[in-house]
This record gives structure tokens, C-alpha cells and sequence, in this order.
């Protein structure tokens, strides 16, 4: 084991510079691990930054065996409600996992438990969206110290398969109306291009107008209209868009741009991750879920993925297609001697989930009043 370890080095990285000047070997990195995301990508997660990062916050572990980078895991301090060290790129993104090398990955796991352990000497590790499969579920199995595994958001997954494959997933009755719907927007001529990256700015500046539209009214998640989210969508995209890891597609019809779409690839992954439609499709009967999934199956089968993720949510339309059920994981982690740190904020999830829960299942009311506040909320971001 001494011999395998030989030439291993662990760093932490604090220096936003710095991590920047990490692109091209992170990048080979995020290649080489078959179980990272889109969200792992250092297009992705340095964009985040430069919108949501807070000084003296990045906690970034990386791995090198013999100057090489064989593992990264991209983290930054916070101190509510405790000192705890969480994801780069939570919030807006819908996965989180560490990089390791496939092909190192047994020191590379090592080397990352040891530079985590020491960078937590002061703070729990906490986890958000640990999709199934993760390579950190394999350092959460190593770790000596105290950890605890909770539910997360729910996902859902289809094959990446034509859409003529996908609907033999439905009842008979439920697939013939879905090729009725496919066939009225064939006969409607709506047009669907992908953007060339020079057009990108206005393109996802069309897609969040479009979006907001949409959800005039329904409760809008008020970040998505936030200058600093267009900002880091632009950002991200025009790097992921160049390295076959994004595109965004725009719907026309009679010559106008009435839905668009941003979608997000690496691995054997392709995910839908937002999208705008104008309320004027919804009069037309243009079924916009089912038209946006042909795209997207089209873009994953064509590029050679083999899953298709539905991204978070588990919203009714999307069971349609008698996807499976993918549930991310929250995996907690500490030092032994902050357990009971640890514990208190497995207490607070678990109380606040349980609130929450029992919020939505018993209290509609209190839902509608959310969306009416965010709404409300919507309305003072726009002025």
C-alpha cells in the first residue's frame, strides 16, 4: 500500500486565480471520470463562482499523483448555521460528485480523504445531490470518521433511445396521443436550431424571457431572474457549447423564437436543465414537454449517451413516460470529534425536510402563498 501511494500529494487550493489557471487539467480530469456530470465540468463551476462565490470562502482538495491531477473535490466554507463545507455550485445545480482519475481511482479516493479530513478540522462536510453512482459514495464508504446518509431531491431517468422507442414505454391509449401530438406540431412547422456559440448571449437572454413568461404569474424561482444567473449561464455555456458539454436550442415558428432550450451533457449523461415556451403555445395545443423530450432524445442518442436524465423533479408530466426514479443522496461527513456537531445537523435536515413535507401533503394553502410571494418577488427583481 506505501508503494502504491508513493508520489501521492494532496493541496488545498483557496485562490479563485488559481483555481481558474486549473481549467485544461480539470477538464482532462472531469474525461476521465466516467461518473462525473455536467455540473463537475470546470466551465460550470468556475462560472459559479465568479456569480455566487464569497471571498476567503473556495476549499478546493486536489489529488496529484507525480504532479499529475488525479483527484478534485470542489468545496467552500460557510458559517451557517454552523461551520460546514458544502458543494461549489449548489443551488442551481442539479448534481454533486468529486473527480477522480478511473484510472488512479484507488489513490485518488485516498489522497481526497486525507486532504478532506483536514480541511473539515473545524466543519461538517455537507453533501447536497449525490446522484446514485457518484464517486463519493465510495470515499462516504472509506471515511473513518462520522458520516450520516440522508434523502435528497428526487430525479427521473429514461434510456437514451428515439422518441419512437421511448413512447412504447407508455399504455397504448397514452402513445397514440402522444404521436397525435408529435404529428400537430410537425404539421405547425415549428423549426428547432441549435445556437452557434457567438449567438449565445442573446439566445439564453430569449430563453429566460421565455422563461419567465412561462411562469407569469406561477411562482417563479426568483433566482432565474437574477442578472448574476444569465451572467453565469452565458459564461458556462459558451466554454461547454465549444466542448460538445452544452447547447441551446431555440423553436420557431412562423419565423419566431417561441420555446428554447438549454441542454447540458457530458459522459453517458445528457439532461434538459431549463427551458422557456411563450403562453401563446399552450392556445395552439402544442403539447411543449413532448416536443422538448424529442429534442433531447435526438441530442443524447446522437452524441452517443445512454441515459437521459429528467434532472430534479418529480412533476407529473414526466411520469408519463414511466421513467425510473432516481433519489440523490445528502451524505453528511465529520472528524470523530465533531459527531456531535454532525448529529445536530442531521437533526436540523431531518426537521426541517419533515416540515416541509408536511407543508406540501397537508397545507395547499400555504403553497399558493409561496408562489404568490415569489411572484411578488418576481415583480421587485424586474424594477
Amino acid at each position: 500500500m506505501a508503494g502504491e501511494q508513493r508520489g501521492l500529494a494532496v493541496t488545498l487550493c483557496r485562490d479563485p486565480r488559481r483555481f481558474a489557471e486549473l481549467r485544461e487539467e480539470w477538464e482532462g480530469l472531469h474525461r476521465g471520470c466516467a461518473a462525473s456530470t455536467p455540473f463537475q465540468s470546470h466551465a460550470w463551476l468556475h462560472s459559479w463562482w465568479l456569480s455566487y462565490g464569497s471571498n476567503g470562502r473556495l476549499r478546493v482538495v486536489l489529488a496529484r499523483r507525480d504532479g499529475r491531477l488525479i483527484g478534485a473535490a470542489p468545496l467552500m466554507l460557510v458559517h451557517r448555521p454552523m461551520p460546514l463545507l458544502v458543494p461549489v455550485g449548489g443551488g442551481i445545480s442539479d448534481f454533486f460528485d468529486i473527480l477522480v482519475d478511473d484510472e488512479d481511482a484507488k489513490n485518488a479516493l485516498v489522497a481526497l480523504e486525507r486532504g478532506l479530513d483536514r480541511v473539515a478540522r473545524h466543519a461538517v462536510i455537507d453533501l447536497r445531490e449525490v446522484r446514485p453512482g457518484a464517486a463519493v459514495e465510495e470515499l462516504y464508504d472509506m471515511w473513518s470518521g462520522a458520516r450520516c446518509r440522508l434523502a435528497d431531491s428526487t430525479c427521473m431517468e429514461l434510456p437514451a433511445e428515439p422518441i419512437e422507442e421511448l413512447v412504447k414505454r407508455m399504455s397504448s391509449s397514452r402513445a397514440q396521443r402522444v404521436r397525435a401530438k408529435l404529428r400537430k406540431i410537425d404539421a405547425l412547422k415549428i423549426e428547432d436550431r441549435v445556437v452557434a456559440e457567438h449567438e449565445l448571449p442573446d439566445a439564453v437572454g430569449h430563453l429566460l424571457r421565455l422563461h419567465e413568461l412561462q411562469w407569469q404569474g406561477r411562482g417563479v424561482n426568483v433566482e432565474h431572474l437574477k442578472p448574476r444567473f444569465a451572467q453565469h449561464l452565458v459564461r458556462a455555456t459558451r466554454r461547454m457549447v465549444r466542448d460538445g458539454e452544452a447547447a441551446v436550442t431555440e423553436f420557431r415558428l412562423d419565423g419566431e423564437v417561441v420555446a428554447a432550450k438549454m441542454t447540458l451533457q457530458s459522459g453517458h449523461l445528457t439532461g434538459g436543465y431549463l427551458y422557456g415556451a411563450h403562453p401563446g403555445l399552450r392556445d395552439k395545443k402544442v403539447d411543449v414537454a413532448t416536443m422538448l423530450l424529442r429534442h433531447d432524445a435526438h441530442l443524447a442518442t446522437s452524441t452517443g449517451r445512454s441515459v437521459l436524465s429528467l434532472l430534479r423533479g418529480s412533476e407529473s408530466y414526466k411520469s408519463h413516460w414511466r421513467p425510473e426514479t432516481v433519489t440523490n443522496q445528502r451524505l453528511l461527513l465529520s472528524r470523530p470529534e465533531l459527531e456531535p456537531l454532525l448529529r445536530l445537523r442531521e437533526s436540523q435536515v431531518t426537521a426541517r425536510d419533515w416540515a416541509a413535507a408536511t407543508v406540501n401533503s397537508r397545507l395547499p394553502v400555504v403553497r399558493e402563498w409561496r408562489e404568490r410571494l415569489n411572484s411578488l418577488r418576481a415583480e421587485g427583481t424586474r424594477r
